[in-house]
């Protein structure tokens, strides 16, 4: 296969390495799906995204999304960077906003103020079941009486929404990490005003993911935000735009931008190419 382009991408965070780190690969087209496994495993970032021509004449190109354990149909901070490394290296959209194709179908991503995307629909919503909200309820090691409220949020990932009140409380929460087996659960809780003018950020969120025997924190998580974004608003318990701080628990300090806008909850960060040259295949 030779050398493709490569960058890594350090999405929601204009500051060094306190974003969520996206390994990118250009003209992947030609990649098999086990080798595009075989680099994303090899990363070892939470996702690895492949741009690749589009099939859909509407897009100005493809992404295809790996983590380590497997392909996703869309994902936030991927999308943001893919846009990123894309226009970076000389895309042209075909219209005012890049229009990206993934597993999830078209996303639109706008290109000011800063490189934000229209949150897909949910694909699955409303309410948990009660052993489902037992388990989860378990796994962060809470009291049933701390949480505020519980939805799906899913756009792609599985995500469970859990709104805990206080962004103190997300900080405080110490997941059970053997009883995550294989949840991915979002926190999320709201800074006082003094603090939030002091942080620049209104929410604190942080976002868990177990398959099998891996589990992790997720350093700034677009699909999260989207996700909490599109319920929390909706049910009036968010403003209509607001900032979310993510990554703190874990030495980042990542921010993301939320509005609604008409129908669109657009979900925003900085991105800033940390590395590039090419990647050996």
């Amino acid at each position: 296969m030779g050398m493709l382009p490569f960058r890594q991408v350090d999405v929601f965070s204009s500051e060094p390495w306190r974003g969520n780190a996206l390994a990118v690969i250009h003209d992947a087209d030609r990649l098999s799906d086990a080798e595009m496994a075989d680099v994303a495993r090899w990363t070892n970032l939470s996702e690895t995204a492949f741009l690749c021509a589009p099939t859909d004449a509407a897009a100005d190109y493809r992404v295809r999304i790996w983590t380590t354990s497997g392909e996703l149909p869309f994902a936030g901070h991927p999308t943001l960077g893919s846009a990123h490394a894309w226009l970076e290296a000389g895309g042209r959209p075909q219209g005012e906003h890049v229009v990206q194709q993934c597993g999830a179908g078209l996303v639109t991503v706008r290109r000011t103020p800063r490189l934000g995307f229209a949150a897909p629909p949910l694909r699955r919503s409303g309410e948990v079941d009660a052993a489902l909200r037992d388990r989860v309820v378990r796994a962060l090691g809470v009291d049933p009486a701390d949480v505020d409220a519980m939805a799906w949020v899913d756009n792609g990932p599985g995500w469970v929404g859990v709104d805990l009140g206080s962004a103190r409380a997300v900080l405080a929460m110490a997941p059970d990490v053997a009883s995550f087996t294989d949840l991915k659960v979002c926190l999320v809780g709201r800074w006082d005003s003094g603090t939030a003018r002091e942080l620049g950020a209104d929410v604190e969120v942080r976002a868990f993911y177990a398959s099998g025997q891996d589990f992790g924190e997720d350093p700034v998580t677009g699909s999260a935000n989207a996700g909490l974004a599109q319920w929390l608003i909706g049910t009036g318990a968010l403003p209509e735009s607001y900032v979310a701080r993510q990554g703190s628990a874990i030495g980042r300090d990542g921010r993301v931008w939320v509005e609604a806008r008409g129908d669109a909850v657009w979900v925003s960060g900085d991105t800033v190419t940390r590395i590039e040259g090419s990647i050996t295949l």
